[in-house]
């Protein structure tokens, strides 16, 4: 395979919050990237405090890109970023399937005149390029795909695909700032206001734990026993799509084909069937334990250990159980 690894990849790297870290699913993409080319670089909007967070997980040179004040970031480092892949262009550019990659990727292909790969679950390099993986059928089976035009391929990478590592004795990435007097008025839009909601609890995509509910739980009141238990266990509170569209919890404890995809050392389905949108987003995790009130519930099918009950009974004494230890 290292005869076919590819010369050079771009990432597209989101900030975390602070300026001087790197959202987890840059983190991953970085490293993956490693696996595949003998370059690594990214491109981001977080600020020149990020060449350090870039560089150890194994980018050698970072782009970024200024967005001035009040405008949206992804107008502006896609435009930025075209004009430099224009006139340089890497062999892949590798974009985190999140809101914002999703938006910058978009604008990425109608700039470059380029097709996009999206819900990419796997990279192959080989010596046509890259060969990307993609679940189909509730991610029942997986299909192959590759570029055949000539340009940069641009790839949409779920989260969890690869593993973030750091790479040892990396140092800072070199920074290389890259003009935005092209994409002065690109933005429609203005920000007024930003707001970013106050949370003790674990991040979602960053726990090795996660405590699901789903409509089992019979009310929205009962999802507090998720998230006591959630609490007990130092993990994450997540949820079905079915109690995200009725209301009882944000869109971001949702887990699933349409929500997020975790990859946790224990995750604990409680009141949820299983259905087939859901375990794409859990599947892969290396523990499951269900609590479901129907024995024939799908998600018992790959579950470690399950308990044939009603959750509002299970939980409780459960919960009990670990506040007597």
């Amino acid at each position: 395979m290292a005869d076919a690894l590819l010369s050079r990849i771009l990432v597209i790297v989101e900030p975390s919050g602070d300026d001087r870290v790197i959202a987890t699913t840059s983190a991953e993409l970085l490293s993956g990237a490693r696996q595949l080319a003998a370059t690594v670089e990214a491109c981001s909007w977080g600020g020149p405090t990020l060449a350090a967070a870039a560089g150890r997980y194994g980018a050698t040179r970072l782009f970024s890109v200024t967005v001035p004040e009040g405008e949206l970031p992804e107008p502006v480092i896609a435009r930025a970023l075209s004009a430099s892949v224009g006139a340089d262009p890497p062999d892949a550019i590798l974009v985190p399937h999140t809101n914002r990659g999703r938006d910058v990727a978009a604008r990425l292909s109608v700039l470059l005149d380029r097709p996009v790969l999206a819900n990419v679950v796997g990279l192959e390099p080989s010596d046509e390029g890259l060969s990307s993986l993609h679940a189909v059928f509730g991610g029942e089976t997986l299909v192959r795909a590759r570029f055949t035009g000539s340009g940069p391929g641009i790839f949409l990478v779920r989260p969890k695909t690869f593993a973030a590592a750091v790479l040892e004795g990396a140092g800072e990435a070199e920074l290389m700032e890259l003009s935005t007097e092209d994409a002065a008025g690109t933005n429609r839009a203005r920000v007024v206001a930003r707001s970013t909601p106050q949370s003790d609890a674990i991040a979602l995509d960053d726990a090795t734990v996660v405590v699901s509910g789903g409509r089992g739980l019979g009310s929205a009141v009962n999802y507090a026993l998720i998230e006591e238990l959630a609490s007990l266990l130092h993990a994450a509170p997540a949820a079905s799509r079915a109690i995200v569209d009725a209301g009882w919890v944000p869109y971001s404890h949702q887990v699933g084909q349409t929500g997020k995809v975790v990859k946790p050392d224990l995750y604990i389905a409680v009141g949820i069937s299983g259905a087939l949108q859901h375990r794409v987003g859990m599947k892969d995790s290396k523990r499951i334990v269900a609590i479901n009130t129907d024995p024939d519930a799908p998600i018992f099918s790959i579950a470690d250990l399950g308990i044939v009950g009603d959750a509002t009974k299970v939980l409780p004494r459960l919960i009990a159980a670990i506040r007597s230890r």
